[in-house]
């Protein structure tokens, strides 16, 4: 018996024209970094200079974890220094979901983090809480919006799984009831999580940091990449292109670039995500597919897209696509792929065929960090004084204030919750050099999209790629 076709796969069934028009116009940049409210950058780093805590990295993760370095102690010098310029990477460019969830998912936690689960879901809920706090008490305006989750099935086995899932939290809608939210014929069911996620601005929250840690007296520098690190015994020396800081602690917060710490670079890899953003729907648009409130959309896939409405009413459409290129190099060509954008075209046309003759202003992708565990991880170097944090894997927007959070403990000797975690304990499993890589990403992909197909059922390659540790549930 034929198998049906299934809602989403690599095959573009909208017709080449309309796609073509759909994308003619759309700016190859990041929608968020258009904003007008864009700051002056910061000088670059010369000469010499000491400092009690230098953060590499000035995206969330290096932002969260200077703001609260200074929050807990106001005398402390802190310098963060950025090799770009701050919000350029990922924390510019991702979807801007705010999620409780510190382990990519229920599943992925299981897997991994079974002894740590009830401990991670109330550290989860409170740095979900402190995220928004946070927000408010230095007077940060990312837009933020908890209008919850949803997750729909478009295939016939993912009705059953959702049905599931939602014996552990949510309201399950059946195809009829799917219809009060959000309308598509490849809907099948929904399930909808009102607590544990939120929508932002991306690049107004890492703004918004950027501003906070200036005020409270963080030392930033732009345009500043480290080169190297040496230990120094009571200090750590970081090597800049244009000078020298020396600082008693570090934190590396670069996650997908290459780590300045050589026994770090095979726990992570770098894969490019790629996002569509729509013009701005009119109301008789959003009426037609009914779709309101202002909560974010995922299906139920393991290749799965995610969506949301903008505050002007545009929807980002991204995901499905994540890819490794040859040799992990990151590289400014890699930002666009045009059979991604199409695929991405394709499937948002067949999602939303009520909204007719819409069009793309944007499209884009950039590189963020994954690891063999779909989770971040913490740990430290050179005799306690480096900490580190990577492997986010598309969930950093909020866990990043929680990595923080967990090297400053780590560096302060402090015995805590966060430092007894797995996470903080173990690290993930190396990820195997090239020229073995590229073809096993290859291969994992196809496995992964014949499990879709085949009504999620794991085959030998999967079965075998996680009992040997390497997750692939999400």
């Amino acid at each position: 018996m034929r198998a049906a076709t299934p809602a989403y796969d690599l095959d573009v069934r909208t017709d080449e024209r309309r796609i073509r028009a759909a994308l003619a116009d759309a700016a190859h940049t990041p929608f968020w970094l258009e904003d007008p409210g864009r700051p002056a950058t910061a000088p670059w780093f010369t000469g010499t200079t000491e400092t009690d805590l230098l953060v590499i990295g000035g995206g969330y993760c290096g932002l969260w974890t200077a703001l609260q370095a200074k929050e807990q102690n106001p005398g402390r010098d802190v310098v963060l220094v950025e090799s770009a310029e701050i919000g350029w990477a990922a924390s510019g460019r991702n979807g801007g979901f705010v999620e409780a969830s510190l382990t990519h998912g229920p599943e992925n936690g299981r897997r991994y983090f079974a002894e740590d689960l009830d401990v991670l879901g109330g550290l989860a809920a409170e740095n979900f809480r402190e995220f928004h706090d946070s927000l408010l008490r230095h007077g940060i305006d990312a837009e933020y919006q908890r209008g919850g989750g949803l997750s729909v099935a478009t295939e016939p086995h993912q009705v059953e799984a959702l049905r599931r899932a939602a014996a552990e939290g949510g309201v399950f809608y059946d195809r009829d009831q799917l219809t009060e939210l959000v309308r598509s014929p490849l809907y099948r069911a929904g399930l909808f999580h009102s607590d544990g996620v939120a929508l932002v601005h991306p690049a107004k929250l890492v703004w918004g940091l950027k501003a906070a840690c200036k005020k409270l007296g963080v030392r930033i520098f732009e345009h500043t990449p480290v080169t190297a690190l040496t230990n120094q015994g009571c200090a750590v020396r970081a090597r800049t292109d244009n000078g020298i800081i020396r600082a008693r602690q570090v934190v590396l917060a670069t996650n997908g670039f290459p780590s300045l710490l050589k026994r770090n670079r095979m726990l992570t890899l770098p894969v490019y995500d790629y996002v569509l953003m729509t013009e701005p729907l009119t109301g008789a648009q959003l009426a037609e597919i009914g779709w309101q409130r202002p909560f974010g959309i995922s299906d139920a896939s393991r290749q799965f897209h995610y969506y949301r409405k903008t505050a002007d009413n545009r929807i980002l459409w991204g995901g499905y696509d994540v890819v490794y290129h040859r040799g992990g190099a990151i590289v400014p060509d890699h930002d666009q792929r045009p059979e991604t954008f199409d695929r991405l075209a394709d499937h948002f046309l067949r999602t939303f065929p009520q909204l007719g003759d819409i069009r793309f202003t944007h499209a884009w992708g950039g590189m963020i960090d994954m690891s063999t565990q779909l989770a971040a991880f913490q740990g430290l170097a050179m005799g306690g004084k480096v900490a580190y944090s990577s492997g986010f894997t598309g969930l950093g927007v909020a866990a990043t204030r929680f990595a923080g959070a967990v090297m400053l403990d780590l560096l302060a000797g402090r015995e805590t919750a966060r430092t007894r975690l797995r996470m903080a304990t173990r690290r993930p499993l190396p990820i195997p050099p090239e020229p073995l890589l590229y073809p096993a990403v290859q291969l994992i992909r196809r496995a992964i999209a014949r499990a879709d197909r085949n009504g999620g059922r794991d085959g030998i390659i999967l079965k075998t790629a996680n009992r040997l540790g390497f997750s692939f549930d999400s």
